[in-house]
């Protein structure tokens, strides 16, 4: 599209956006294409970023769309589930050790590989939310705009293989339901689940909460769901918006690209996500070596992707859904507590941002 044709305000941007994911979801559902209203918005915006088009993906739609997949992973919580976490514990215990050895391997790839400063190859290396990563990383002096084309294509590349390895490497499908159609599940229960995802996702940005949109209204709709008053997912209708909408946003991310940064951000990130998948699936052997879990939920639980992708991912295999998301959980929660202070340890703390590091900053959209 040439730039005279381009809208000019926000709002048209966003519906020039829209527009694309819904062509891209048609094709991927007429070529019968696997999760089309996920991955086929996510294709159409990637190419038209990638060709200089001007998208723009609503943080606000986003996490609204995260906050419908907490939704479902909070449904999931029951008795059954709490009775489980015991036998949970030795994977969980590797998670850590993960991290750890991710940080190892990933440092020293970002630093003396690719050529990043140290704090940029800190945080770039470290599996945790693109959005905390790319502020720890520009508090510590870091270059924001690398860190966040490097973990957002992280996340796309892990949700392009993540289908490919389950079906092909797995045999498993990934046509399991999604959930009830609207106008079979108990009014009430809708009233509680909007509620629960609206309080849980603002009142979880409220108190820095990390991951607000998906944690809040997972640990509402947990305890509700504890409490016998929810025993439903969300809507099929609100899943496959919840997917079309992140799949839109995961393909504007790389609005503004250069040819530059798809050589060396971008092409830094999809390089370490094949070290990532490596060590991914020796974590995961272990745990299945270990008789903790079956190979597709040890993949989807050691997966290092977005937090909401992993979930929809394991909902439409049809996983333990409480396995896989308390593993991603954890991993999020040591990342983002760990990360800053061993930063700091190993001196990769705050620093003054160089000249570079507050350009890319200015002009990260």
């Amino acid at each position: 599209m040439p730039a005279k044709y381009h809208p000019r305000s926000a709002f048209g941007r966003t519906m020039m956006t829209a527009a694309f994911g819904f062509v891209g979801a048609v094709a991927f559902l007429l070529a019968d294409l696997p999760l089309p209203l996920m991955f086929g918005p996510m294709t159409a915006c990637l190419l038209a970023a990638l060709a200089g088009a001007p998208l723009r993906g609503t943080a606000e739609v986003g996490d609204a769309a995260r906050a419908v997949l907490g939704v479902a992973v909070g449904a999931s919580i029951t008795p059954a589930t709490i009775a489980q976490l015991p036998s949970m514990a030795m994977s969980v215990a590797l998670v850590p050790l993960y991290i750890v050895v991710i940080g190892m391997v990933g440092v020293p790839f970002f630093q003396r590989l690719c050529r990043y400063d140290p704090a940029t190859a800190w945080y770039a290396s470290m599996p945790g939310g693109l959005q905390d990563m790319v502020l720890f990383g520009a508090e510590a002096g870091g270059n924001p705009r690398a860190l966040s084309l490097i973990h957002a294509s992280r996340v796309l590349i892990l949700m392009v293989l993540a289908p490919i390895i389950v079906t092909w490497g797995f045999g498993a499908t990934i046509d399991n339901p999604i959930g009830a159609p609207a106008a079979d599940l108990p009014a009430l229960e809708l009233a509680l689940m909007a509620a629960a995802a609206f309080v849980g996702w603002r009142g979880g940005k409220r108190i820095g909460l990390f991951g607000a949109a998906v944690l809040g209204p997972l640990f509402v709709t947990g305890a509700l769901s504890l409490a016998g008053l929810i025993h439903n997912r969300p809507p099929a209708e609100a899943m496959l918006a919840a997917q079309f909408f992140i799949g839109v946003r995961i393909g504007a991310d790389y609005t503004g690209v250069t040819l530059a940064e798809v050589r060396r951000d971008i092409a830094s990130g999809v390089a370490f996500v094949l070290v990532l998948a490596a060590l991914a699936a020796i974590f995961s052997e272990i745990v299945v070596l270990a008789g903790l879990a079956s190979p597709v939920e040890a993949f989807l639980a050691f997966a290092p992707g977005g937090q909401a992708e992993m979930a929809m991912l394991a909902i439409v295999v049809g996983a333990d859904l409480g396995f896989v998301v308390v593993h991603h959980v954890v991993r999020v929660l040591v990342v983002i507590t760990g990360a800053p202070m061993a930063a700091k340890i190993f001196g990769r703390g705050p620093a003054a941002p160089t000249k570079e590091n507050r350009t890319a900053d200015e002009e990260a959209p």
